[in-house]
């Protein structure tokens, strides 16, 4: 058997209760993390995080998207706004609210968070041409984070990930890291989703499900 990871989603201040992209209930994922953070920990498995960390004007922000416009369902051109998709690097982007920006409080990890317990950190959306849903890569998976080669180098082949959100980062991290060879294991009850669409939680779980990964 090999070497065990658990890979803590960005489990942020902006993704939790207050924040500027708040997750409903998203604050319950931290008791999850952190008892799964003290099992690993003393067992010898490393305890990872990934933070979204975006410079202040990041192209997926919304407000990065002045005088542009999309047609609204009369035809008629209107702002492009939050929710809104647009291309971004040559491939579809949702336009989220200014989030988890460089230097601010909202990009810390969740104060209750166990930080202590974390050996190594992963940043992400730091390029502001291309954001990045998973810990692995950009979106247009020209860059890594250096998270695979990091887990190939200490051995470990078995990734548990719990965070925010279950139907994108959370998502986009599962299926990466299972195109990359890992076996993991999302544990639910630690993740809570966006859910821009209802039922976007239960699908993502489908997805990630479907390509191999186990579910909690």
């Amino acid at each position: 058997m090999g070497k065990r990871a658990l890979v803590l989603v960005d489990i942020q201040n902006d993704f939790c209760a207050g924040g500027a992209l708040a997750v409903a209930d998203g604050d319950a994922v931290v008791p999850v993390a952190n008892a799964l953070a003290e099992q690993f920990a003393a067992a010898g498995g490393a305890v990872l995080a990934t933070r979204d960390f975006h410079p202040a004007g990041h192209g997926s922000f919304a407000s990065a998207h002045g005088g542009e416009y999309v047609p609204d369902p009369a035809g008629n051109a209107r702002p492009v706004g939050v929710g809104d998709v647009v291309l971004l690097g040559g491939i579809e982007q949702v336009l989220w609210p200014d989030h988890c920006v460089q230097g601010t409080t909202g990009a810390d990890y969740h104060p209750q968070l166990r930080r202590d317990l974390i050996v190594r950190e992963f940043t992400k959306g730091c390029d502001v041409q291309v954001d990045s849903y998973s810990g692995f890569y950009d979106n247009d998976r020209q860059s890594s984070t250096g998270l695979a080669e990091w887990l190939r180098e200490q051995g470990i082949s078995q990734l548990t990930v719990v965070g925010l959100a279950t139907d994108y980062c959370v998502r986009a991290t599962v299926l990466d890291a299972l195109r990359e060879g890992f076996a993991v294991t999302v544990v639910a009850d630690g993740c809570r989703a966006v859910n821009m669409t209802a039922g976007d939680d239960a699908r993502a779980l489908d997805d990630m499900r479907a390509a191999g990964a186990v579910i909690q």
